[in-house]
């Protein structure tokens, strides 16, 4: 409320236009967590004093944070003009951009220091230079108790221009009358990781989280375009401009959690990717137990402010298969960072953390879909006993899927059992399922693409392939599976032409040189080949598998034998396909037959790619193998 006469004046005044409040929020809290007593005009309440208290506190303050935004370097930022004048008179003036503009005449001469695309990290070089200047015109720290969170009161600006009334009668008309566009859902939106500003770096993972189950959510609904995961990721330091012309999206959804014991605070601004302005904000203040609903209210206010349709059916895909236990869907917040590692050892802390939300929530559907993931994995690449880790996947994908038919992770996690099991039909059926339910899911596209490449869909695979690189453009993961796709369709020098253009232009997004090893191999590339596989995970049943092929196109026996038997040592039955490419390239047929059939026997996954493999060429005309592909009944 308004400063009394004889109270303390706070160092620092913010000087901002109202409708950068919550994207300057984040600075004032870290500001007032280094200790520095911070005013801005949140504490205003009502009262025909309030001229006189902002002129007290802008004379009064050590130092004055001037926030230039594309919106207070224009006509309408008068005030923060006015302000920053005073400032400079005063000589406490500390100009900050939040936004790439060109500052007023007569502000140019003091360096303005950059805090774009800044969410709330202070260990950001960016944040650390405007403490630094702050601190040099405070003159030292001054610990004081930081000002509670609140919500925002009536804006000076506002009031002083047209009166409370005005502002109170905008209030009542709903937002959505003002901010609904015509039609924004076909520019697309991008979910940013949300900022962890709880000062626990080991709460980022509940941060992010919040972020990827919004844009899931957001997924579901038909006709908007959603930038996944890893993408988002890639741009959560670039200004919301930047960001939207990298993921070639209209909107940039932009937030921040604060967690206490107590209370949760999450602040999420949707904003439009090519003038960086508002079109939705708010701030929720809940107990720690109601981030859940907080993430579906979310995800329904950006749905309509982008005018994607919003009935009963959208409202409920929002909703579906999720937990009403925090404690559960946090644990399934940090799986969703561990499984980034993507290794034995992350796949069973993974597992771990989803049986205990799966223990703490019986009916969490989204955590059963996950499991059956995280299980078939172990099992295919490192446990072996394919038998006993599809069942328990079959079983996990069928109670998601009881639990909720409308969730797309239960179809998408059965689809990948089946492919596992070589039951190729009704992989087809899920895959084509959980596309329907998710259309705008990168994860989704990418599996479904990959299934259709590997069964020799080529035309149906491609465009499915482009639409998940459109979706997540600073994936790799979504070149690669179009790579992949070009592989299964012998189209090997497109592939390689693709994946060298990438590596030389976007070096940061080129993560398969295994894969473009194995491309050189099948054109017979050999030294080019030699030189991929080298960089190659080591150990990797890929890089042993494709060591031993090149070894014997390169006639030494000795290095073949050498690469297959440490296949063998760390692989065993579970590398039984790679073994019968190994022989078939040797011109051992009757053993490469036996290991086909061996492999049939125990369903070994790499059977798809049976009608493609060009290091079974040597056997392909054997009656036996054109007999187990026939045996196999892959889709048409």
């Amino acid at each position: 409320g308004f400063v009394p006469r004889g109270a303390a004046m706070a160092d620092v005044f913010v000087s901002y236009k109202a409708e950068d409040r919550r994207r300057i929020r984040p600075l004032v809290e870290a500001l007032q967590t280094e200790g520095l007593s911070v005013w801005w005009d949140e504490q205003i309440g009502g009262g025909a004093a309030w001229r006189q208290a902002i002129e007290a506190e802008l004379n009064a303050a050590k130092c004055v944070i001037v926030i230039w935004s594309n919106r207070s370097v224009g006509p309408e930022g008068e005030f923060v003009q006015d302000e920053a004048t005073r400032a400079q008179q005063r000589h406490v003036y500390v100009p900050v951009l939040i936004d790439k503009v060109h500052l007023p005449l007569g502000f140019g001469e003091t360096q303005a220091l950059p805090l774009t695309g800044w969410h709330g990290n202070r260990s950001d070089p960016k944040y650390q230079a405007v403490l630094a200047a702050v601190r040099r015109n405070v003159g030292g720290r001054r610990k004081t108790t930081a000002a509670p969170l609140r919500q925002p009161h009536v804006d000076r600006r506002t009031a002083i221009a047209g009166g409370a009334v005005a502002a109170v009668a905008i209030a009542g008309v709903g937002g959505w009358a003002l901010l609904k566009p015509s039609s924004a859902s076909a520019g697309g939106i991008a979910v940013l990781p949300f900022a962890n500003l709880s000062g626990d770096p080991r709460q980022t993972y509940f941060s992010d989280g919040v972020a990827e189950e919004i844009r899931s959510a957001l997924a579901r609904i038909a006709g908007l375009k959603v930038v996944g995961r890893m993408s988002s990721e890639a741009v959560r330091n670039d200004d919301t401009e930047t960001a939207a012309k990298k993921l070639g999206v209209a909107n940039i959804l932009t937030g921040s959690v604060r967690q206490s014991p107590s209370t949760i605070r999450i602040s999420a601004e949707l904003v439009d990717g090519h003038t960086g302005l508002d079109r939705w904000s708010q701030d929720y203040d809940r107990a720690p137990g109601d981030a859940i609903k907080i993430q579906t209210d979310i995800a329904e206010n950006v749905a309509s402010a982008l005018s994607a349709t919003l009935g009963t059916a959208a409202r409920n895909a929002i909703e579906v298969g999720g937990t009403a236990n925090a404690e559960a869907q946090s644990l399934v917040l940090q799986m969703q960072e561990v499984v980034k590692g993507d290794d034995k050892a992350s796949l069973e802390q993974a597992r771990g953390l989803l049986d205990r939300a799966i223990r703490l929530d019986p009916n969490y559907a989204d955590a059963y879909a996950r499991q059956s993931l995280v299980v078939r994995q172990l099992y295919d690449r490192y446990y072996g006993h394919f038998d006993t880790g599809r069942a328990e996947a079959l079983r996990l994908a069928n109670t998601a899927i009881r639990l909720a038919p409308k969730l797309e992770g239960g179809y998408r996690a059965r689809a990948a059992v089946f492919v596992s099991a070589l039951q190729l039909g009704p992989a087809l059926a899920d895959y084509n399922r959980a596309a329907g339910l998710a259309p705008g899911d990168p994860n989704v596209l990418r599996d479904y693409s990959n299934f259709l490449g590997y069964v020799g869909n080529t035309s149906a695979a491609l465009p499915i392939a482009d639409r998940a690189i459109a979706a997540d453009p600073l994936n790799p993961e979504s070149y690669v599976t179009r790579i992949y796709i070009l592989f299964g369709a012998r189209r090997f020098s497109e592939a390689i032409a693709e994946s060298e253009r990438i590596k030389r232009d976007s070096p940061q997004l080129f993560n398969w040189p295994l894969t473009l090893g194995i491309l050189y191999l099948a054109a017979n590339r050999l030294y080019d080949a030699k030189r991929c596989l080298a960089q190659a995970e080591a150990g990797s049943a890929g890089r042993l598998s494709g060591s031993a092929i090149l070894a014997i196109r390169m006639h030494d026996a000795a290095a073949a034998s050498a690469a297959t038997d440490q296949l063998k040592q760390l692989f065993g039955e579970a590398a039984q396909y790679q073994y019968a490419e190994i022989d078939a390239q040797r011109g051992e047929k009757d053993q490469a037959i036996a290991d086909l059939e061996r492999a049939w026997a125990i369903k070994d996954p790499g059977l798809i790619l049976l009608p493609t493999d060009p290091f079974l060429d040597p056997i392909r005309s054997d009656p036996r193998f054109v007999a187990l592909v026939q045996k196999m009944n892959f889709p048409a």
